[in-house]
């Protein structure tokens, strides 16, 4: 039998009161249902449709509600903007999931975690007009993030890396893009007959990286056409965001269930824009807490 592995201080930092470094979590206050969402006053929005609430913690960007809805025990988790957010988040919920805060050791029988980001994001087709829901089947990473991780290969779909990066002209000097794979039966079960399926960008920023041009311009300004041009597999890409695919690789690395939902506020392709998105945003969530 193989020893425990075991985590130094340096490495895994534990608060003073037995929380995780980031979030101040304790593992008694995670669920394994979680919501993520950007935007910390959303976990408000989403929390109020839950039946009892049981904590509520916040340091920084990240704010924590966990309860129970339709007696389903659900944890709500704001993560900020940004692939590195979702490296620190996604790494501290699988902490507390599966490492004894006691022992520093990781536990014998690992824990899997059911998370949902539910966001906002750019469409980029002609049938994701404001207002969509898109399902991120599969995420292209602009951020570098999972290439920082051994075993990034085995998660990610190499093929279509080589597919897109042939078709953009890649430019090296970029950094290699990476393509992560949700969870396949959490994307039926959540997405089902009503969610758009298709392939998102995860963009490092959200006006380069995203083709927006204000005073600076871009190193490419044909990325976005060519990226509405891509196709693989029968499906195209249908939004941009920024987070996904850390999520969804990130999640994969770590033997989690994961997936990202979004509503499109903007249509890169028709140049429409809604500002008023936080209203309607509730269908949204109502239809994940129903279905995760």
């Amino acid at each position: 039998m193989s020893q425990a592995k075991t985590f130094a201080p340096s490495e895994l930092i534990i608060n003073e009161d037995g929380s995780c470094f980031h979030l101040h979590l304790k593992p008694e206050q995670m669920a394994d249902r979680i919501i993520l969402v950007g935007d910390p006053a959303r976990v408000n929005t989403v929390a109020d449709h839950f039946d009892t609430k049981e904590c509520e913690v916040s340091s920084r960007e990240f704010h924590t509600i966990t309860g129970t809805y339709k007696g389903k025990r659900i944890t709500c988790q704001s993560h900020g903007i940004g692939c590195d957010n979702i490296d620190i988040v996604a790494n501290e919920l699988d902490t507390l999931a599966n490492i004894d805060y006691a022992t520093r050791e990781e536990r014998p029988e690992h824990r899997t975690l059911t998370m949902v980001r539910i966001g906002t994001c750019g469409g980029l087709q002609p049938y994701t007009p404001v207002g969509t829901f898109i399902a991120s089947v599969k995420s292209i990473g602009f951020d570098g993030l999972l290439n920082y991780y051994a075993g990034r290969n085995n998660v990610c779909d190499l093929e279509m890396e080589k597919a897109f990066c042939e078709h953009m002209q890649w430019n090296p000097i970029k950094g290699a893009p990476y393509v992560a794979v949700a969870d396949k039966a959490l994307i039926d079960q959540v997405a089902q007959d009503d969610m758009v399926k298709g392939y998102t960008v995860a963009c490092g920023g959200f006006y380069g990286p995203q083709g927006r041009v204000l005073r600076a311009d871009v190193l490419d300004p044909d990325q976005n056409k060519k990226i509405e041009s891509f196709e693989y597999d029968g499906m195209n890409i249908c939004n941009f965001e920024m987070e996904s695919s850390a999520l969804a690789g990130l999640a994969s690395l770590l033997g989690h269930r994961a997936m990202t939902c979004c509503m499109v506020i903007a249509n890169r392709y028709a140049k429409e824009m809604n500002t008023e998105y936080k209203n309607s945003i509730d269908t949204l969530i109502t239809k994940v807490l129903d279905r995760i």
